[in-house]
């Protein structure tokens, strides 16, 4: 277990014990939150906790709140990552690493895990730094959430979908096709919402074109069609024609290639390979390790053991079986020919399969339920120490609807958290 260095300054967190009639005789402003996910909701309790003469009220279009909470880490819950200094951490950022650095000072992986530590939810980190609740459950997460809002006085209407958002001197009208709400301040918090963002453009506000991050590639050949749910620890990656490269863990599935190599790539390369219509070349080193250094073991291999059939054994520990299979008969050689049998040519080929082996890729997939989406408002009209708009007081933006994402392994949430509690100290100022 990796210790957690939690910042020492002035407690952060209290709930407010003032009975709601005492409350409803103050002259109380309303804090108004459009989105009902992770950003909204951790920015609605705080404020509420932090400002007892606040009244928050969340807006959510869905029938239910924090979906994507719900499914991350496939259904664990990747609440953040144990990497506590703030210029490491804006690293994972494809988009939003200079405007994050500030902010992440202010509130930080170790302020996320001492705040959920602190309502009764222990966490863990696993080994490679991902940061889980230790029920293994994101309805541990969600019922945190839940209990803390209700605890701290939010109001939550589901099934209400904002149709309009106007400004009114110096508060803001929000009108939905029922009912209409007046906000002191207003927090946009909606994710990847194509007609929140449409308001925001009548807001004077600039869009960056969406495009996907964080997908998956369909690639279509017979040396990994048969064999989905294989997988190697440490491959590399690389587009061809481009400077795209990354490393980690890759799966191969029912329609190409995932895994964490892969999520990455697709992560810092959104724009591009969007540009590319999402049809390119990629080349794949299976080991992560250089051309000669792999035929030099090779070449071992066939001097001592040259008379087993090649194909019966992988002469590597990080190629399953199946997958070097496949590779043998790829670089030409039959199922019964043995190692003293292969020709240089033979040797290279099967060299080039497990270091420089080239997949057409022709289109992208989902990663599970988890959509991320680079693009959304301009980041130059933001100022990040309130996550408020340079252009209207009192508006602020959290979360994904920004135009910031990361990689995965739970930078998104911590891009979440971060906003969301900047924002409910910025709405008592």
């Amino acid at each position: 277990m990796i210790s957690t260095p939690l910042n020492h300054r002035k407690p952060r967190f209290f709930v407010s014990f003032l009975s709601m009639e005492k409350r409803s005789l103050i002259n109380m402003k309303k804090f108004i939150i459009i989105g009902g996910g992770a950003a909204g909701f951790f920015a609605a309790i705080n404020a509420a906790e932090l400002h007892p003469d606040l009244e928050v009220l969340i807006l959510e279009g869905n029938n239910k709140v924090l979906q994507k909470v719900k499914v991350s880490g496939g259904g664990r819950c990747n609440v953040t990552n144990a990497c506590f200094t703030p210029n490491e951490l804006v690293e994972f950022y494809p988009r939003g690493k200079k405007e994050l650095l500030g902010p992440f000072h202010q509130f930080m992986t170790g302020d996320t895990m001492e705040w959920f530590e602190n309502r009764g939810i222990p966490l863990k980190i696993e080994d490679d730094n991902r940061v889980f609740p230790e029920s293994n459950s994101s309805q541990t997460i969600i019922d945190c959430f839940l209990e803390s809002a209700k605890n701290a006085g939010v109001k939550v209407k589901l099934s209400t979908r904002v149709e309009a958002i106007e400004k009114s001197e110096e508060k803001f009208v929000i009108r939905t096709a029922n009912e209409s709400f007046i906000a002191d301040y207003l927090l946009i918090a909606t994710g990847s919402n194509s007609k929140v963002w449409s308001m925001m453009e009548n807001f004077g506000h600039t869009i960056v074109e969406p495009v996907s991050s964080l997908f998956t590639f369909n690639i279509f050949d017979k040396r990994i069609k048969e064999i989905p749910g294989i997988a190697v620890p440490k491959a590399t990656i690389k587009v061809l024609h481009s400077k795209l490269e990354a490393q980690g863990p890759l799966l191969i599935t029912h329609w190409g290639l995932s895994g964490p190599g892969i999520l990455k790539l697709s992560a810092w390369g959104a724009v591009e390979l969007y540009q590319k219509g999402y049809s390119f070349e990629i080349e794949v080193n299976w080991l992560s390790t250089n051309l000669e250094t792999v035929l030099n073991i090779l070449k071992f291999v066939k001097k001592e053991q040259a008379k087993k059939q090649v194909i019966v054994r992988s002469a590597f520990s990080d190629i399953p079986k199946r997958l070097w299979e496949q590779f043998v008969l790829a670089a030409k050689i039959s199922e019964t020919e043995q190692w003293a049998q292969l020709s240089n040519l033979q040797l290279e080929n099967l060299v080039k399969q497990l270091t420089k082996c080239i997949f057409k890729v022709s289109g992208k997939s989902t990663f599970k339920e988890e959509f991320v989406t680079a693009g959304g408002i301009d980041l130059k009209e933001i100022n990040f120490k309130r996550f408020e708009s340079k252009l209207h007081k009192n508006l602020f933006f959290a979360g994904e609807v920004l135009n910031i994402d990361a990689i995965t392994g739970g930078f998104n949430f911590q891009n979440a958290w971060t906003g969301g509690w900047i924002v409910a100290n910025a709405v008592g100022d």
